[in-house]
């Protein structure tokens, strides 16, 4: 990981030299960490032009830096030790996800012969060769810390045993024989290497053996290839609760059940990891659905972006390995434990609930609180009950915010009861991703056998998701449902849904506005806000951007939403102008954005404009930044602020100040180029001053926060806040939480 060579103070006051991170022998990670930055400070020269590449971190160095502070939740003490192991897998998937994507595709930049520089300036063979040296630190860390802290600390504090089959007794060795035997030999199929057997695939992410093998009749030394099969529990059971061996580990001292008559020499696992970026040139699909299944099967043989092997695995075993797999020996990495630690999620599940977190259940909205609901409390002298949904929100908006609020008793009701009211004439949502066995998706066909307009935005561009989503839409069609496939260009990330509803003698529309996808699952996992109303004007817009998104109308005009590509861009840029405005007035300029990613240059520089213009200017990023705070001159006026917890940070809110007349907006879109310019997006103006005020005051409490917190420096590192008392002990999600049961409105 790149730091600087000298010691003397950065342009943040902080030691350009930072502390060297601990040894995984010493204490875990603890309160005011700070690692050294993937990124690397760079000076700006006086009077540089705001596109200069030094003010400008570099994307992929800093999600590195993300996903120090995603490990650093498993280092830290004072994380339960389960949820440990959760942030282990986590920091793993994320690792493999940052291969697939974001490396996979620099290579084939790299091999097209592509020079063009990134905003700080790097053309893509250079940012490989800072990946390699930035990832190397991170992954020895993850991989040292599972096997010489964590699984020690499992052992000695929740009685959970993750055991080397060497160290097995011989009954134990007897078990996890006999579960071979009957649950894995079957299934295994060893494959040969020699010139009358090619090497074989290795599929994405899959985990294998590499056999050397000795013919003794022949007296000749031989090559095999065993895959460790994935539709296999990782984790084999001991007779003792809680005692596992892996399941490589098992194969691997059974193996001359498998090679007969032959001598096994050696057996060391590796892991490949497969690139997912193969992008087409949409325009020239005539069947987009075509094109995306094709693109599953190519995904399937796609270059090998990254080798795992295991200690001790022979030069001439790893040659062979980079040989066959066409890679160089710059993209082996060579794991301190065991490989393909993503696999420890299922252990953070275990029931021993001293060593996890205190289970949250979401409260239901006050006003969405049923009769008979225990939690109905009477507030103000009555209940806080209406005969339905849309009697809630015809009354005024509803505000909730996940995973706080219910998602189950708002959002999944909204569909459900349209799906079943008489009066409801039609239901249009927009499924970016969605869950297994979608309540959801269940609704929306109950809906269209009962006879409703059911129509759906289904995206089959949403990474990783393409399948499913190819066969929730065909489900859907089958049930009668209107389905469109995304639009040719651009991705729809857009969270709306619609509903028409015959009120009056008339059609009136219902509203629903989010941050986050129609999903039951991640809504318990993930921080989401979402607004439902019955405004006109906003049932009018999303009318017609359902129109834009379903048929032939791309001149579409809207009254209150801030619609990407089409105005969302141009719209932000005239707030953040209007704070520049008042500032130079003489007056307050004022921002607050909360979002996931920063990267968007043109963004980026009106937000260096404003703070040279002296609006105050906080930033809520949970992800990459390429904004470079609190630098002298350009954005000593701009402060970064990370918070990660046990949920994931993915509300998007942004606030200006406006002089005192103060607007909030929420919706899907970060400020990143791929939401302003290709993709759909939707954002709101929350106008409800109970409903500004409830996001002004989660703004607060996470720019407050002294738990979660990471403070983004100039020089690129990320330092955690430190508590000063007991009460600042508590992080900004676990106030959320406390809130949430005492919320009246």
């Amino acid at each position: 990981m790149s730091s600087n060579s000298d010691s003397a103070p950065a342009a943040d006051g902080t030691p350009s030299n930072p502390a060297p991170i601990p040894s995984p022998s010493e204490s875990t990670a603890s309160a005011g960490a700070t690692f050294p930055p993937s990124v690397e400070q760079r000076d700006v020269p006086p009077r540089a032009a705001l596109d200069h590449p030094h003010l400008y971190f570099n994307r992929e160095l800093s999600t590195l830096d993300f996903n120090w502070r995603v490990l650093h939740q498993a280092l830290d003490d004072r994380t339960p030790l389960l949820e440990r192991v959760f942030f282990v897998a986590i920091t793993a998937g994320n690792l493999d996800e940052f291969f697939r994507k974001r490396v996979g595709g620099l290579m084939r930049q790299a091999a097209a012969g592509v020079t063009k520089p990134s905003p700080d300036g790097r053309t893509p063979k250079e940012q490989l060769r800072l990946i390699r040296d930035a990832v190397v630190p991170l992954y020895d860390r993850l991989t040292s810390f599972w096997g010489e802290t964590l699984v020690p600390r499992l052992h000695e504090k929740a009685g959970i045993h993750i055991l080397d089959y060497d160290a097995l007794s011989p009954s134990q060795q007897a078990v996890a024989d006999e579960y071979f035997q009957e649950n894995i030999f079957p299934v295994l199929t060893p494959l040969a290497v020699d010139p009358g057997h090619p090497f074989p695939f290795l599929s994405n992410l899959s985990l294998s053996l590499a056999v050397t093998l000795h013919n003794p009749r022949r007296d000749k030394d031989q090559f095999a290839r065993v895959k460790v099969p994935s539709n296999r529990n990782r984790w084999v059971p001991l007779s003792q609760p809680h005692h596992y061996v892996p399941l490589e580990q098992v194969i691997a001292h059974n193996l001359a059940d498998l090679f007969r008559g032959m001598e096994i020499t050696g057996a060391y696992a590796f892991r490949v990891t497969r690139n997912a970026d193969m992008r087409r040139e949409e325009e020239e699909a005539d069947d987009l659905l075509k094109m995306i299944s094709e693109e599953l099967r190519e995904r399937r043989f796609a270059p090998v972006v990254r080798l795992e092997v295991e200690p001790g695995m022979p030069t001439d075993v790893r040659q062979l390995l980079t040989d066959e797999l066409s890679i160089a020996a710059r993209d082996v990495y060579e794991t301190k434990s065991l490989l393909g630690h993503v696999d420890c999620m299922p252990l953070s599940d275990l029931d021993v609930p001293e060593h996890k977190y205190t289970p949250w259940e979401p409260i239901v909205p006050p006003r969405l609180r049923r009769e008979g609901d225990p939690t109905a409390l009477i507030r103000k002298g009555k209940t806080a009950d209406y005969p339905n949904i849309f009697a809630a929100i015809r009354e005024s908006d509803i505000l909730v915010h996940h995973p706080y609020d219910s998602f189950q008793e708002s959002v999944q009701r909204f569909v459900e009861e349209a799906a079943d009211d008489p009066q409801v004439l039609a239901i249009k949502q927009t499924l970016y991703r969605t869950s297994e066995n979608s309540p959801i998706v269940a609704a929306l066909v109950d809906a269209a056998e009962q006879g409703k307009q059911v129509a759906v935005l289904v995206e089959v561009k949403a990474r990783f998701d393409e399948a499913n989503n190819i066969e929730w839409g065909r489900m859907l069609e089958e049930s009668g449902v209107h389905v469109a496939y995304g639009l040719v260009g651009l991705k729809t990330h857009a969270k709306v849904t619609l509903v028409i509803r015959q009120e009056d003698g008339e059609p009136r529309t219902y509203c629903h506005i989010g941050t986050g996808n129609y999903n039951p699952k991640t809504a318990r996992q993930y921080t989401d806000v979402g607004l439902f109303t019955r405004n006109e004007d906003v049932g009018y817009d999303i009318t017609n951007l359902f129109h834009y998104l379903t048929g032939y109308a791309p001149e579409q005009h809207y009254r209150e939403l801030l619609v990407a590509p089409q105005n969302m861009r141009r719209r932000f840029e005239e707030l953040i102008q209007r704070e520049i405005d008042h500032a130079t007035a003489g007056r307050e300029g004022r921002i607050i954005a909360k979002m996931n990613q920063l990267n968007d240059e043109g963004m980026i520089q009106h937000l260096y404009r404003a703070s040279q213009a002296g609006v105050q200017i906080d930033l809520i990023v949970r992800g990459h930044c390429l904004l470079r705070p609190r630098l002298e001159n350009y954005s000593e006026n701009i402060r970064v602020t990370s918070i990660l917890g046990r949920f994931l940070e993915h509300t998007r809110i942004y606030y200006f100040g406006n002089d005192g007349e103060e607007e909030v907006y929420i919706g899907s879109a970060d400020w990143m180029s791929r939401n302003l310019n290709d993709r759909v997006e939707a954002i709101v103006e929350v106008k409800a001053p109970q409903h500004k005020e409830r996001l002004l005051d989660l703004l607060d409490a996470a720019l407050t926060d002294r738990r979660s917190a990471w403070d983004l420096k100039a020089s690129g590192r990320y330092v955690q806040r430190v508590p000063t008392t007991p009460d600042e002990a508590m992080g900004f999600q676990e106030q959320l939480m406390a809130h949430a049961q005492h919320r009246t409105l």
